[in-house]
């Protein structure tokens, strides 16, 4: 049966990787609508390509541009936040890819799973920020929430509803930094950090792997996905790339699902699922494959604790954590701040965040991203 999907974040990394395994499925796969922020070009043709019906750019400008560049023979082009909410309400049921960078991608998977849309899932900022919300109107709407990143696929993989675990073991690379001292760190330059070893990502999550951030961000992720305490989510370090997670049951046995650093694989198991359908990828050579795996250095790479601490306090604390993170995240990619600032500049704004423990409606966890973003961009100024 043919699947529906709308693809929120098209011409980022993990949108581009979808293209490819849209056309490698040979029509399994329709496009409904294709969403970006910016990059309106590259969205345009990617819609006329994979024959969408509609593409939609958040920038009101970029979409003006692109109305009047184009010579109206392709999708529809929707104009604003609004437009693209609006085609979601009133578009034939499809699984929506969730892959828009940062917080900017809550609104739309909240109006995704009111619609009772299955998403899958490949912005984690989303259950960061706002976990207890987004699960809740799963609930409701019926919506199935399938991850798309690699550790929480594998994991995805791996459970039964069945079989209680006792353990969920994330995997990660260690970044482009792993073994240095604190010392060095005080260095590295933007290029250094975008150097990922085995991964290809935008510069934003490369960074956040850079820091260790983005296994802690993934921490708080598997907690709402999986329902796991947080006592039960370990990370290791896998400098190959080839274990994607692990699972470990109550009998002591460990599932781990394997495969080669390779986006098109969980974007291919999200939209088959429960089946599994062949794409063209590398496959993986086991005779020719060493794995190895160690602790995380925690007091070199602190953001993984911090992610621990402000998960396990609950509250709008990891919606304050992210944003802070993302920003300053932005500012050291502009030069602005030396990279050990990231997470010192995160830390100092989640501790000074003194907001409400209330209901966590969006209201409250809008508000809690605009303060902390404001916070951390007067740090930034008081530093420059």
């Amino acid at each position: 049966m043919e699947q529906r999907l709308i693809v929120l974040g098209a011409t980022g990394s993990v949108g581009h990787t979808t293209a490819k395994v849209v056309r490698s499925l040979q029509g399994r796969v329709s496009v409904e609508g294709m969403v970006a922020h910016h990059n309106g070009e590259k969205l345009w043709e990617l819609g006329r390509e994979l024959n969408a019906r509609w593409v939609g750019l958040t920038d009101l400008a970029g979409a003006s541009r692109l109305k009047t560049e184009t010579d109206g023979h392709g999708p529809r082009i929707l104009a604003g936040m609004d437009e693209i909410l609006a085609a979601l309400a009133d578009s034939p049921k499809a699984r929506v890819l969730a892959a828009m960078s940062g917080f900017s991608g809550l609104i739309p998977t909240l109006a995704a799973i009111d619609r009772g849309m299955d998403v899958l899932l490949a912005n984690k900022e989303t259950l960061v920020a706002a976990g207890a919300l987004v699960m809740e109107r799963a609930q409701i709407s019926g919506s199935q929430i399938i991850p798309v990143d690699s550790e929480h696929s594998a994991v995805f993989q791996c459970l039964r509803p069945d079989q209680p675990f006792r353990r969920i073991i994330l995997t990660c690379s260690g970044g482009p930094f792993r073994g240095m001292t604190r010392q060095a760190l005080a260095g590295v330059t933007v290029a250094d950090a975008l150097q990922h070893p085995t991964w290809n990502m935008g510069a934003k999550i490369t960074v956040d792997s850079a820091t260790l951030m983005n296994k802690g961000l993934e921490v708080i992720e598997a907690h709402w996905l999986f329902g796991a305490r947080y006592s039960q989510i370990a990370v290791v370090v896998h400098p190959q790339s080839i274990v994607h997670s692990m699972v470990e049951f109550e009998d002591g046995a460990v599932m781990a699902q394997m495969g080669r650093p390779d986006m098109q694989v969980p974007i291919e198991v999200a939209l088959a699922w429960p089946e599994r359908w062949a794409i063209a990828t590398e496959r993986l050579d086991l005779a020719g494959t060493s794995l190895s795996f160690e602790s995380p250095d925690d007091e070199t790479f602190p953001a993984l604790n911090l992610a621990r601490e402000v998960g396990r306090a609950g509250g709008l604390g990891p919606c304050v954590m992210n944003a802070a993170n993302e920003v300053a995240v932005h500012a050291f990619l502009e030069g602005k701040i030396p990279f050990l600032d990231i997470v010192a500049m995160t830390r100092a704004v989640v501790e000074g965040w003194k907001g409400p423990s209330g209901p966590l409606n969006l209201e409250a966890i809008q508000a809690g991203d605009r303060w902390a973003r404001a916070m951390a961009q007067d740090l930034i100024s008081a530093r420059s």
